[in-house]
């Protein structure tokens, strides 16, 4: 703020008038809205965002296709875990079904030698 107190308020305004008209310059060199330069970067920009939209437009069918590879590489996982499962289940039952015979068949033999034991002394 000390550069302010040398300066005169006539100095002051005088800078900030020619500022102004430096901006008003500026902006009146730009060219105006139709033309061929205008118009030419214009329609770059418009074509640049046109392609922008189209690589925006194949990731996202890209994505879905990925997305829906993965959701059927997930399915066909869980459908085979299921017939794992379903095949485990059925080996366990059968399993349990030869235990239950095993069983079976050795409480008959034990059944049948008390009754020939109990005939013998009979």
């Amino acid at each position: 703020m000390s550069f302010h107190q040398t300066q005169t308020m006539s100095e002051r305004l005088r800078s900030a008038a020619e500022a102004r008209r430096a901006m008003v310059t500026r902006f009146q060199a730009r060219p105006a809205a139709d033309s061929p330069a205008v118009l030419t970067r214009q329609a770059a920009r418009q074509a640049v965002a046109a392609a922008r939209e189209t690589r925006a437009a194949d990731r996202a069918a890209q994505r879905a296709i990925e997305a829906e590879q993965a959701a059927a590489r997930i399915a066909a996982e869980q459908a085979a875990e299921a017939e794992r499962r379903a095949k485990a289940l059925a080996e366990e039952a059968e399993r349990a079904r030869e235990r239950q015979a095993a069983l079976k068949l050795q409480r008959d033999a034990r059944y049948l030698a008390r009754k020939a034991k109990a005939q013998r002394r009979g």
